[in-house]
């Protein structure tokens, strides 16, 4: 099914100035004082229709889903936005959460490691024999982010023609269980009280750091916005160049590599004079670089996959189901609140890019919480996504 032949808008610096409109449009709108847009956006924040309009637009033909745009955000401005958001992690006091924080995290990786093949069992009769290979390249993605998903289809030799429909699965099921995710926050007191989960640390920490960063707030000016870019820019490209001189395996690509490097360095520099640069809020620069990747993420799923590849959709939901139950299931036992839920589960299914915006939808000052669970799933990811992977392939066997 192909609702376009050609993209409206194809070069690459009018496809940036259409995402980066869209999104000032949407954070615009979002600040409207206008009752029913107030009610709106409450419920569906802007960060949401992000990246479901650049899918949108690519399903009705306005964008392309592949464009060296994309490649360049993942590629530099990634790095960037984490640089500048972990400039204000402040280890010391992200300790204070204690190991339920922990627990929570790899309560999803346990879920996406068995819904995989679980999913890939219940769907493989309406699948091809390669399948498994789709399911691991997901697991890469699912557990730490598009670098990891990058090394598991090396590693499995995914074809095109599964990779395809997976990559929509991806955007538009697990971005869809983030924005389902930031829906819930607004419930977040309900739910600890339902399930007597203490949420009084994430509070007092939250708060700590709150007062901290607006106690130590200054305006921005020409002089500390150019070190921040010079900073961020410099830096990312740097490591970036270095990582490419790196060895390569199934495990570590040069992305990989990048992620890994320069969340090191972030959170040293943390420690550091450097880090007085949150005060002219570096981290706010970060988030939109941030959202400028979620906007090319979002614009790569063409919605015409799902008409046409129905059963990976449907294995996505259940797989997604499976990592839901179990992490809901975990936060019963441990009676965690739903902030951890979050952050546990978004280091898992969004990784870096999307799991710091969600923890700062939850406790707006504990942004950096998020992206620390994100640095640790790109950690354990592939490992994890290779044990998913081996798994899969036995279930597959069963079959052919």
């Amino acid at each position: 099914m192909v609702f376009y032949s050609t993209p409206l808008i194809q070069d690459p610096m009018a496809i940036f100035a259409y995402l980066v409109a869209v999104i000032g449009l949407l954070f615009v709108l979002g600040e409207s004082k206008n009752p029913f847009l107030q009610k709106f956006f409450h419920y569906a924040p802007p960060l949401i229709w992000t990246y479901f309009i650049p899918m949108l637009s690519t399903t009705l033909g306005i964008i392309p889903a592949d464009s060296a745009l994309y490649d360049f955000a993942s590629t530099f401005i990634l790095p960037v936005g984490l640089l500048l958001l972990l400039l204000s992690a402040n280890v010391p006091a992200t300790l204070k959460l204690g190991p339920k924080a922990l627990m929570m995290f790899f309560a999803g990786t346990l879920g996406v490691i068995i819904g995989g093949p679980i999913a890939l069992a219940i769907f493989q009769p309406f699948l091809p024999e390669e399948a498994w290979t789709g399911v691991a390249a997901l697991a890469g993605s699912w557990i730490g982010g598009s670098a990891n998903m990058a090394a598991l289809i090396e590693a499995t030799g995914t074809p095109d023609h599964i990779l395809s429909p997976i990559i929509v699965v991806d955007t538009v099921v697990g971005y869809s269980w983030m924005g389902i995710m930031i829906f819930l926050a607004s419930f977040q007191h309900k739910f600890n009280k339902w399930n007597k989960a203490d949420n009084s640390i994430i509070e007092k920490v939250s708060k700590d750091m709150g007062d901290f960063q607006q106690k130590n707030a200054r305006p921005i000016e020409v002089p500390q916005l150019a070190a921040i870019l010079g900073l961020g820019f410099g830096v990312a490209y740097v490591i970036r160049r270095f990582s490419e001189l790196l060895p390569e395996t199934s495990v570590l690509s040069a992305g990989t590599w990048t992620i890994m490097i320069i969340s090191a360095v972030g959170i040293l520099l943390s420690f550091t004079k450097v880090s007085k640069l949150e005060s002219y809020g570096a981290s706010k620069v970060g988030y939109a670089g941030i959202y400028i990747l979620l906007a090319t993420i979002g614009a790569k799923a063409d919605l015409a996959y799902v008409v046409d590849a129905p059963q990976y959709v449907l294995l996505g939901i259940v797989w997604l189901s499976i990592h839901i139950l179990v992490i809901f299931t975990v936060a019963r036992l441990l009676r965690a609140p739903l902030f951890f839920v979050a952050v546990g589960s978004q280091g898992n299914i969004g990784g870096t890019s999307s799991a710091p915006v969600v923890a700062s939808v939850f406790q707006p000052s504990l942004a950096p919480v998020g992206l620390l669970m994100g640095i640790l799933g790109n950690v354990v990811g592939t490992y994890a996504a290779v044990a998913c992977a081996a798994i899969a392939q036995w279930v597959s066997s069963f079959y052919f």
